[in-house]
């Protein structure tokens, strides 16, 4: 099969608008349309399946029908790049963002990027989290100096919904309920160990572990967060990366 008709082939089987490739036979006829047309579904099947099984609560959320056309519609215009399927639909949630029919939904995005966080810490190198104890062994005034290695798991997540509570209510992890206060929401995606977990954060926790995730040094990562919240807590925060797993070394 030359390189065009590959091309042809795969461009067909996710868009129903494409007739059959030029080049193909089958035993019983020479334009085997009808084949095309249930292995072109079946293609389609299988990929809304694997967005579905990435994606549990943003399918709760729109319900299965309306999940599956948007799903659809991202198949036909993202194929897949590589046969592994663990990181297809990276970037479902920009896809959604712009997606008309959502637009009365929009929060979904910042869901759908929670979720695509937690299969990549699903899917991350295992690692043995930093002892906070080994901090208490540094000089106080090096301390300010510190720069911290993140766990391969770890990422943050951050919305200006509450997202993680409209996670939380579709997954199971609480009960549904009327959301009284409607303001964004942060957390720390990590697999310390074999469950993946989701940590809310306090004002200016995101940007004090992104700070940190990138290298900054703990005293600047603090004089940033302190930029966002005024009566940022140095301490608890610290405390409760460490709690979570969230570094693997110091520098």
């Amino acid at each position: 099969m030359s390189l065009a008709t590959q091309s042809e082939f795969a461009a067909a089987l996710v868009n129903c608008d494409l007739t059959v490739p030029d080049g193909l036979a089958a035993w019983n006829g020479p334009r085997p349309a009808r084949r095309f047309g249930v292995y072109r579904n079946n293609v389609a099947i299988g990929l809304i399946g694997a967005l579905s099984s990435r994606f549990p609560a943003a399918e709760r959320i729109v319900g299965e029908e309306f999940f599956a056309a948007m799903a659809h519609e991202f198949v036909r215009l993202h194929p897949p790049r590589s046969p592994l399927l663990l990181a297809y639909g990276d970037d479902f949630p920009d896809f959604v963002e712009s997606f008309e029919p959502a637009q009365e939904i929009p929060y979904l995005p910042d869901v759908i990027r929670l979720e695509a966080l937690r299969g990549r810490a699903y899917h991350a190198t295992d690692a043995v989290a930093l002892d906070a104890a080994l901090v208490a062994t540094i000089e106080p005034a090096r301390l300010a100096e510190l720069t911290f290695v993140p766990h391969p798991s770890a990422s943050v997540a951050r919305s200006t919904y509450p997202a993680v509570t409209i996670w939380a209510m579709n997954t199971g992890e609480i009960e549904l309920a009327d959301i009284a206060d409607w303001t964004g929401e942060d957390a720390l995606v990590i697999r310390p160990q074999m469950i993946v977990e989701v940590h809310r954060l306090p004002p200016g926790g995101a940007t004090f572990l992104k700070e940190l995730f990138s290298g900054v040094a703990l005293g600047q990562a603090y004089e940033t967060a302190l930029t966002e919240a005024p009566d940022f807590d140095l301490s608890a925060n610290l405390a409760g990366a460490f709690t979570a797993g969230a570094f693997m070394a110091i520098r």
